[in-house]
């Protein structure tokens, strides 16, 4: 299955971490967020990325090139200019980095991918938030519902604690539940190739314009995800992330290693 990652946005709100590097690249324990979801996708089976890129794009390019010739161990002889690479940790990737524009909207860069993926079903997440939705449960999901999109409906966690009564008393303060209320887009789609025709042009919204008007037409299936997601939109957000990876209690970390 080829997956399509949405990488070009600015990332104003996490401008802390983003005014010299692209979101996507603002790191988790120590890995970009991208790295996250590209091991997650990977463990599932799907290893070729559509990456689309826009804001400090070449900085993501650079992040692949150096992973692939810096990974590892090598022995350098400095007098023949020979290099030798050692066994190393190799991720078993195809990453296709695209440029899709720097102000290009989210439906606009999909549709500057159309060549690579047009004839295929292909899955599509944003480059900022991690889940642990069951991609394969995802796709049987999407295939049954026999509709041109699927997207992955999930209730975000709340950011206040709650307040328990007793009459008009407090009884006690809640920790933040994990769950709110409301369900929003959590990424993790599925599309069928006949998404491009919904698609226009660089103005395009996936969100605003696509989604809205396939729902319209009854062709947007919405999968309920009950668990983990979390987007990385603020420092707080970061914050958390970091807590999660660092007490190896990451519940998006279903691979092994590292």
């Amino acid at each position: 299955m080829r997956v399509v990652i949405l990488a070009g946005g600015a990332g104003t709100r996490l401008a802390e971490q983003t005014e010299l590097r692209p979101k996507p690249l603002v790191e988790i324990g120590g890995y970009p967020i991208l790295w996250h979801i590209l091991k997650y996708f990977a463990h599932y089976g799907h290893r070729e990325f559509f990456i689309a890129l826009g804001y400090r794009g070449d900085d993501i390019k650079r992040y692949f090139m150096d992973r692939a010739n810096l990974n590892g161990d090598m022995t350098i002889q400095l007098g023949g200019g020979r290099m030798k690479r050692h066994a190393g940790e190799i991720d078993d990737w195809t990453v296709h980095l695209t440029d899709t524009g720097v102000d290009t909207n989210t439906g606009g860069r999909v549709k500057r991918l159309q060549h690579s993926l047009n004839g295929h079903t292909f899955m599509l997440t944003y480059g900022d938030g991690v889940s642990n939705v069951d991609l394969n449960a995802l796709l049987e999901f999407h295939k049954a519902c026999g509709r041109v999109a699927t997207v992955t409906a999930v209730r975000p966690p709340a950011r206040f604690g709650g307040i328990i009564f007793d009459g008009d008393l407090v009884a006690n303060f809640t920790e933040k539940p994990q769950i709110g209320e409301g369900w929003i887009n959590g990424g993790f789609l599925v599309f069928e190739p006949g998404i491009f025709s919904y698609l226009t042009n660089d103005v395009c919204s996936l969100e605003a314009h696509t989604l809205e008007r396939l729902a319209s037409e009854r062709q947007l299936a919405a999968y309920r995800h009950e668990g983990f997601w979390q987007c990385m939109d603020t420092m707080r957000d970061k914050r958390l992330l970091d807590s999660f990876w660092q007490g190896g209690a990451a519940p998006w970390k279903v691979w092994s290693q590292p």
